[in-house]
């Protein structure tokens, strides 16, 4: 299994990455793990725009999700005929939210170009992986998930707040790409994100092989995200996400 990051910037683009975007691969299978702002143009860097499986939404904010309106104009209105259909997993009301989005009539909205369908709680199969789901703690409804495939697990938090519930999830993971979109200070609010030092005491409690963070928002010091994960108690490797990094499971 092939993870790619094709954009790690938390609520809004960066200046060099888009917002929440992820290819996993895995037996010529390719899934995007998210299609935040921004991401549709970085994703034709490293992967044939029309060579994607299938698409799954961790959540309905536009930093995870706003590239499927350009991503089906892109499949929709191709010179030489659209491609078939792909599913797209998200959480209840996906479709409904993305033809408003686009300004289209719900029915049919964006249902002739994806088989929209609702995420389960899991285990279940989507291609060749294993998909679990937990709902996390966040403004709106919103999950993290377990990726499995050939005895190699990836798990991604999402957004989220402290959750118990992402530690079991993530118990074992060869690889959990982890929401850092805050640093350490007073009256930050709860069950919204995670500090990079939760990050970290995240991914020590789940034991974890390797920890990447990513939903990094723009304003905050990268470096002093990558500083406050390193002083929590995870002993593993720790690092940030970047534009193009590739982690091969």
């Amino acid at each position: 299994m092939r993870v790619t990051v094709i954009g790690c910037s938390g609520s809004f683009p960066g200046p060099d990455s888009p917002a929440s975007s992820y290819l996993i691969e895995a037996d010529g299978y390719a899934m995007l793990l998210d299609l935040g702002n921004g991401a549709l143009g970085t994703l034709q860097r490293f992967h044939p725009l029309y060579e994607i499986d299938s698409v799954c939404i961790s959540h309905l904010h536009a930093d995870h999700c706003l590239d499927l309106c350009g991503y089906w104009v892109a499949r929709t209105y191709r010179p030489s005929g659209p491609p078939p259909r792909i599913p797209v997993h998200g959480p209840e009301g996906t479709a409904v939210r993305l033809a408003k989005a686009y300004d289209l009539d719900p029915d049919p909205g964006m249902t002739g170009t994806f088989d929209f369908e609702t995420l389960r709680r899991g285990p279940y199969d989507i291609g060749p992986f294993r998909v679990t789901t937990a709902l996390m703690p966040h403004p709106v409804e919103a999950y993290a998930f377990r990726i499995e495939h050939g005895g190699k697990a990836l798990a991604y938090s999402g957004d989220t707040g402290a959750s118990e519930t992402l530690v079991d999830l993530a118990r074992g993971a060869d690889l959990f790409l982890c929401e850092a979109s805050f640093l350490d200070g007073p009256g930050l609010p709860s069950e919204l994100h995670l500090t990079a030092r939760e990050a970290g005491e995240h991914a020590a409690a789940a034991g974890v092989g390797r920890l990447v963070l990513t939903h990094l928002v723009p304003w905050n010091d990268r470096d002093v995200s990558l500083k406050e994960a390193k002083a929590s108690h995870y002993d593993g490797d720790v690092e940030l996400a970047y534009v193009g990094a590739e982690y091969d499971l």
